[in-house]
């Protein structure tokens, strides 16, 4: 047993705010060498991924000729992320990523090389395009948060955003251009030529990545090891309310506005009569319609909020459901696609920025990848399900039960707000180091920590109500089990009780406490009435033999 006093009132870490930054130009990040060359080889790169794409759709249109089929494909490049993303986020945080990084692009290389030969030689089926397509979503699942992640190493601290933001805006150029050149290619050249540009385009990301001479990762003994960073990511997200209320708005409103990725094939051909390039040219318009939406994003956001942006974004989707459910002419649904396209990205620009707002640094690789899932999920099991109803009732009809739907979202999401984003979650590193009659192992485990607490009867209601508050803390920082007691004998007498599952982890949960926490550490704290700080204990498992007379 180990014991050690906390910081009184007076000693806990004020609340916080980090040094304000100066807002950085749009384009800013860019001034960096390192990421422009990077974020230049990804826009290519998903270019050619956005090409591969439009012929794998087109392609197995062509074989089958079913909407449930084409749906097929989008929910096997989609479920493999579903599946992987959050091992994948676990890996970016104890993997050398820039190495990563270089095996997934050959991986993709691969799967594309592969397509272009069956394409080629003339023996592409259905089965064989989902299979490949599976694993392209397998290396997409594990690049991911891994790409995300090396953001911070490619900018300054007062870029950040504007770096997350050039991101998301490479994707949209990618998706304005790639479909429209893929769809192009495809109708002069063929699949194979198409996927042919796709290889290049990953040669060109291994290229850049190998150019990139990153400062190998140090490690100490504290260094987390796979299952223990999974289990550390997925309990955090299991205590944070705040997670849980982006996860909903997202699931709802991906798996509805899932139908529009997975029928699109079916409405630029049978419905609009469409060939391969009128297909590319859709997405193309989705592409720029997120590029505009892009640039007026800022000013709508300001003026709407995060959540008024919401509403409007699945009001604009609703909308473009029903007219293309109509099957209006070829020339009105490219502008119509324009506005799904600002609408898709003022909603993945504002959940995306919302989860990392709410995320500590340590866990944001894991709860980006749990993001991910929820984003991925959705759309699986929405082109699914979309697919499905599709062959039952029709494509029209599927669209106008989409857009119900999202006006269903629209309507229920209000009562869900968006977290507002606002704590500072830097470490506040103002807990003491635990003291110890003699050195403990790292994996001593598990461990329970107490802090005893004098309260006058009159305050335990609301000191029981800031507890609970805490405890949410205590819980996505380590805890696996907490509780409260009070001594039957002395009712004033409070023991606030928690179990960390080793002696590591909880000296890791020594530096996840953000100064946040220590805010609400602090309303704690106000009701202690005793003579000095609260006393806290940590107890050790026994060892097999310890205590036992020689």
């Amino acid at each position: 047993m180990t014991a050690e006093a906390v910081p009184s009132p007076g000693t806990t870490p004020p609340g916080h705010k980090p040094a304000a930054h100066k807002p950085a130009g749009a384009f800013a990040p860019l001034r960096n060498r390192l990421f422009a060359v990077l974020w230049v080889a990804a826009v290519l790169g998903n270019v050619g991924t956005f090409m591969r794409d439009v012929a794998s759709a087109w392609l197995v249109l062509d074989l089958s000729g079913s909407p449930s089929t084409v749906a097929l494909i989008q929910a096997a490049g989609s479920l493999p992320i579903f599946l992987l993303a959050i091992p994948a986020g676990v890996l970016s945080d104890i993997m050398d990523r820039r190495r990563m990084l270089i095996v997934i692009q050959c991986l993709l290389a691969c799967v594309s090389a592969a397509l272009m030969i069956q394409a080629a030689l003339g023996v592409a089926s259905v089965a064989s395009i989902a299979g490949l397509t599976f694993l392209g979503g397998v290396g997409a699942a594990l690049m991911a948060p891994v790409w995300q992640s090396i953001v911070p190493e490619l900018v300054p601290r007062g870029e950040l955003k504007g770096a997350v933001a050039l991101n998301s805006l490479g994707i949209n150029i990618a998706r304005a251009i790639g479909p429209a050149a893929g769809g192009a290619i495809l109708a002069a050249a063929g699949a194979a030529a198409t996927y042919a540009v796709d290889v290049s385009s990953y040669i060109i990301v291994i290229a850049a990545l190998l150019w990139w001479r990153r400062t190998p990762d140090t490690r100490d003994e504290l260094s987390e090891q796979f299952g223990g960073a999974l289990r550390a990511g997925l309990r955090y997200a299991r205590a944070s309310r705040e997670l849980h209320r982006v996860f909903l708005r997202a699931g709802l409103f991906f798996a509805c506005a899932s139908a529009l990725w997975a029928l699109l094939p079916i409405v630029a051909g049978p419905m609009l009569g469409g060939g391969p390039g009128f297909y590319g040219l859709l997405l193309g318009a989705v592409g720029a319609g997120a590029i505009g939406g892009a640039t007026v994003l800022p000013r709508v956001r300001e003026r709407l909020g995060a959540d008024g942006l919401m509403l409007a974004a699945a009001l604009v989707t609703a909308v473009v459901m029903g007219i293309l459910a109509l099957a209006p002419p070829r020339w009105l649904a490219l502008p119509v696609l324009l506005g799904a396209g600002a609408a898709w990205i003022a909603v993945l620009t504002t959940l995306s920025a919302t989860t990392q707002a709410i995320l500590p640094n340590w866990v944001r690789g894991r709860g980006l990848a749990l993001y991910l899932t929820v984003f991925n999920g959705a759309l699986t099991a929405g082109s699914l399900g979309w697919g499905a109803l599709a062959d039952a009732i029709g494509v029209p009809a599927t669209l106008w039960v989409s857009a119900a739907g999202l006006l269903a979202v629209a309507v229920l999401s209000r009562a869900v707000p968006l977290p507002e984003g606002e704590a500072d979650l830097t470490p506040s590193n103002h807990w003491p180091e635990p003291l110890t009659a003699e050195p403990v192992r790292n994996d001593r485990g598990p461990v329970l920590i107490t802090i005893e607490y004098r309260v006058a009867a009159a305050d335990q209601h609301a000191f029981h109500a800031a507890l609970r508050r805490l405890s949410e803390a205590r819980r996505r920082d380590g805890a696996y089990a907490w509780g409260v007691s009070q001594d039957s004998g002395d009712p004033e007498r409070v023991l606030e009780w928690f179990f960390v599952e080793s002696w590591a982890e909880h000296q890791r949960q020594h530096r996840r406490v953000s100064h946040a926490d220590a805010d609400v550490q602090k309303e704690a704290l106000a009701f202690h009435r005793g003579d000095g700080p609260p006393r806290v204990s940590h107890f050790l498992a026994l060892e097999h033999g310890a205590g036992k007379a020689p």
